[in-house]
C-alpha cells in the first residue's frame, strides 16, 4: 500500500466560525496544510492527513459513506442528518471526543406575550425551525401535537410575518432573538463541536487517527489547564494545596539558602482566578506566577 493511500482524510465545514476553530485546532497539533487551486482539499506537510471542506450537513455522509474516515461536526448537525435522511449508513457514524468549540443549543423560542409553560403550552401551535428532526423527537418525547414548518433560513422572523406561533432554533447568545422580539422558553438539545469517524477503518488509518487524538488531546488539556508557580511556608503547604484548583501533586522544590520556604509547581486543570491567587496569598503563598499551557501530553 502506497503512502498516498494510507492518508487520513478528514472532512471540515468549508466556511465560518467552525471551519476556523476546526483549522486551529489543527495548527495546534502541529499540522500545517497546502491548498489546493479550487480550496476544496488541502493537503498536510508533514502529517498524513488530507483536509476535505464541505458543507456541514454532509459532513456526517461524507464520513458515513468512506470518502472521509472522520469529521468535525456540531453534534446538532449530526443528530439532525441521523434523524430526518434517508441514509442508513448514518447511523454507523460515531462520536469520537468532544473537541469544546461550537457551543450553542437548540431552543424554543417565544414571541413576548406567549404564556410559555413547558411543551404543553405548544399543542396546536405552529412551530418554524430548521431541525424538524430534532423538534419531532422532542414534541414526540412530550407527547405534543404541533405543526412544524421546515424553514432554510431566517426563521426567527416566521411569527413577525404570520408563518408561525413560535420558533426552534439555534442560540447562542440570544441577541438575534432579542432583536426580533422573541424569548428563549426552553433548550431542547445542547451541541458542541465533536470529531466523528465512520466504520471500516483500517488498521494504519487506525494508527494515524489514533496519533491524531492524542494531539488533541493535548491540545484540549493544554487550553484548559494553566501551570502556577509559588513560593510557600513550609507550614502553609497543605493549606495552600489544597487551595490550587484541580491539581494532582504539585511538585515541591527547595529554595537555595532557605530552609522556611519551598518553591511549589502545580497544573491547574480548572480556571485559576484572581480570586485563586488572593486564596494563595492569603495563605500565605508570594511570588505568584501563572503561565498558559502550549502542549501537554499526560
Amino acid at each position: 500500500m502506497s503512502f498516498q493511500e494510507t492518508r487520513l482524510k478528514l472532512a471540515i465545514q468549508k466556511s465560518g466560525r467552525l471551519a476556523d476553530d476546526s483549522r486551529e485546532l489543527l495548527e495546534k497539533c502541529g499540522i500545517r496544510f497546502i491548498k489546493s487551486r479550487d480550496q476544496l482539499f488541502c493537503t498536510a506537510q508533514d502529517f498524513p492527513l488530507d483536509l476535505f471542506f464541505v458543507r456541514d450537513d454532509d459532513i456526517p455522509a461524507f464520513v458515513a459513506s468512506g470518502v472521509c474516515q472522520i469529521g468535525i461536526v456540531g453534534q446538532n448537525v449530526l443528530s439532525e442528518e441521523i434523524l430526518v435522511s434517508k441514509n442508513s449508513k448514518l447511523k454507523s457514524v460515531k462520536e469520537v471526543m468532544p473537541l469544546g468549540f461550537g457551543k450553542c443549543r437548540l431552543s424554543i423560542a417565544t414571541p413576548h406575550g406567549f404564556d410559555y409553560r413547558g411543551a404543553e403550552s405548544l399543542r396546536g401551535k405552529v412551530l418554524a425551525t430548521s431541525y424538524s428532526g430534532l423538534l419531532s423527537e422532542f414534541l414526540k418525547d412530550q407527547n405534543v401535537e404541533a405543526e412544524i414548518v421546515d424553514m432554510r433560513g431566517a426563521v426567527e422572523i416566521a411569527p413577525r410575518v404570520g408563518m408561525a406561533d413560535a420558533i426552534c432554533d439555534l442560540v447562542s447568545t440570544g441577541a438575534t432573538l432579542a432583536v426580533n422580539g422573541l424569548s428563549e422558553a426552553e433548550v431542547i438539545f445542547s451541541s458542541q463541536s465533536v470529531l466523528i469517524q465512520g466504520l471500516g477503518i483500517d488498521a494504519q488509518r487506525q494508527e494515524i487517527l489514533d496519533r491524531l487524538i492524542l494531539r488533541i488531546n493535548g491540545v484540549l488539556q493544554a487550553q484548559n489547564s494553566k501551570y502556577i508557580m509559588f513560593h510557600a511556608p513550609v507550614g502553609a503547604l497543605d493549606d495552600l494545596c489544597a487551595v490550587l484548583p484541580g491539581s494532582d501533586a504539585p511538585t515541591i522544590l527547595e529554595l537555595q539558602g532557605r530552609d522556611d520556604k519551598v518553591a511549589v509547581h502545580a497544573v491547574c486543570n480548572e480556571g485559576v482566578f484572581w480570586e485563586t491567587m488572593e486564596d494563595l496569598r492569603h495563605a500565605g503563598a508570594s511570588d505568584i506566577l501563572v503561565v498558559p499551557i502550549e502542549k501537554m501530553l499526560e
